[in-house]
């Protein structure tokens, strides 16, 4: 079905880090295939080559063979390589054409030539597997970044390619997008389709992997079936820097983190609505500790990222009061005292090297400062490199990282670890852990338990536009915690009803 000989690339820069090196690879029809490995170990690049993205779309040099079902596709039109390979990315909204998510559904369909009565009826079923009856019909714009990772599949799924490459998709789903996606990536095995998946998140894969390919500096360096992967110990887990297979064991040994408490943040009279959208905050009374590192969880949707965008003063049109330190905060005021690292990094990156984008968040840049902090994070390497040329979880800790060097009062995260690796995810906790230690308040939007119990203090729990639950993360808060986790993967004929 697919074969790879001999496959060398570098990209137009001709950095080897970020590409491929003698890549021999079979896979089956109807094999689902893993790929993991730490950031920039050159998975997105292995699923460009097999979507003819590269070198159709992503220039550079490219040695050896890639065949798809029968197509080279290095000599192939991309419009002959996307009729047997449907393709999610890391980054939904690069794969959006239309405003409308019903439009976008259709919109792969269409230019296939399908009749409107199939193009109606696979939308329909599509809608229904993937539970995306209430996105039809919305602005693809105005939903959450999980939930445009839902209309990215579901406008893949409605095409029905023969083999699926997936790059990170669960990057930014909640708990229970991902049992979704789990679900849906079930029914394609037992269809026969040919999914290839990168990703950091292990856990929902865990039963569905017939082969796992572990890589490192653009290289396979070893291969497992899906019985050998599913019984590597957590210590070995943990050298080849790869997340948890089952969050079962996550409270084992993990360690209760303790604030620096130095006051709170007060929150009241706090709402929020979007035009046309109905009331997406709604707080009436709520308070944080300042010194913490507080995770806001939710289903996607439930308003965090509003929320946080809230408190950093980006909303005008929010209402309420903001306290810190015994002072109220204006919206003027809230945007000089705090910082946010966006969900979608892009829009925040502007310089032309990374070390240029760490220095021009300090009040007066100092080189020593800013090499110190991408050290800590593992990008000292790249501090020459365009951000723009890094991979998605690179991108993510350059964020992260001018971030830190703003030495802001209130920072906020919406998904920090996305698209990162065990050891990259521990290095953002231990940054985040130790702004706190300094008497910085964090606060992160999140999905992710792992990191929750890496550094986080406190948790939020919201829905709706509420906050559902607010208490410290001491042995009973983490075990509710992983509990609203747990349950979703569980016992998914339930899931909707549950919360924390």
């Amino acid at each position: 079905m697919i074969e790879l000989k001999q496959v060398s690339f570098a990209y137009g820069n001709g950095e080897r880090d970020s590409g491929l090196e003698d890549i021999g690879l079979k896979v089956e029809e109807g094999e689902f295939l893993l790929l993991c490995g730490g950031s920039g170990c050159g998975k997105t690049t292995l699923t460009r080559l097999l979507n003819g993205l590269i070198p159709n779309f992503y220039g550079g040099v490219l040695k050896g063979q890639v065949w798809v079902g029968g197509l080279d596709v290095a000599k192939a039109p991309l419009y002959e390589t996307a009729g047997k390979v449907g393709s999610v990315f890391q980054n939904p909204r690069s794969q959006f054409f239309n405003m409308d998510t019903t439009g976008e559904l259709a919109f792969g369909c269409e230019n296939m030539g399908l009749p409107l009565k199939e193009i109606c009826a696979r939308v329909e079923r599509i809608a229904l597997e993937l539970g995306l009856e209430p996105l039809l019909d919305r602005n693809i714009f105005a939903l959450s970044g999980g939930e445009k990772q839902k209309i990215a599949c579901g406008a893949v799924a409605a095409l029905g390619p023969q083999v699926y490459v997936l790059d990170e998709p669960s990057s930014n789903l909640d708990a229970l997008a991902i049992e979704e996606l789990r679900a849906l990536l079930t029914k394609l095995k037992a269809q026969g389709k040919t999914v290839i998946i990168a990703e950091h998140r292990l856990y929902y894969l865990r039963e569905l992997v017939d082969r796992v390919i572990y890589m490192k500096k653009g290289r396979i360096q070893q291969e497992y079936s899906g019985q050998e992967f599913r019984a590597l110990p957590r210590g070995e887990l943990d050298a080849m820097g790869l997340r948890s297979l089952s969050l079962e064991g996550l409270l084992e040994g993990a360690p209760v983190h303790l604030p620096r408490t130095e006051g709170a943040i007060a929150l009241s009279g706090f709402s929020f609505a979007y035009p046309r959208g109905g009331r997406s905050l709604d707080i009436r009374e709520t308070s944080f500790p300042q010194g913490a590192v507080v995770a806001v969880t939710g289903h996607n949707g439930a308003g965090k990222s509003t929320l946080a965008r809230c408190l950093c003063g980006l909303e005008k049109k929010c209402r309420g009061r903001m306290g810190m330190q015994g002072e109220s905060l204006g919206r003027k005021e809230r945007l000089k005292r705090s910082y946010m690292v966006m969900q979608d990094v892009n829009h925040q990156l502007f310089t032309e090297s990374v070390l240029d984008e760490v220095l021009i968040s300090m009040g007066h840049p100092d080189v020593k400062q800013g090499e110190e902090i991408l050290k800590g994070l593992d990008l000292l390497q790249f501090k020459e490199r365009h951000p723009m040329s890094l991979s998605g979880g690179q991108k993510q800790r350059v964020a992260i990282a001018s971030a830190i060097a703003s030495r802001r009062e209130l920072i906020l995260f919406d998904e920090p670890t996305s698209g990162l690796d065990l050891l990259h995810m521990q290095g953002v906790a231990r940054s985040l852990s130790q702004l706190a230690g300094i008497g910085k308040s964090v606060l992160v939007v999140t999905h992710d338990p792992e990191f929750i119990l890496s550094c986080c203090t406190h948790i939020l729990h919201m829905q709706e536009g509420k906050i559902i639950d607010n208490r410290p993360l001491d042995a009973c808060g983490r075990g509710r915690m992983l509990s609203y986790f747990l349950e979703a993967v569980k016992e998914p004929g339930e899931r909707r009803e549950r919360v924390v």
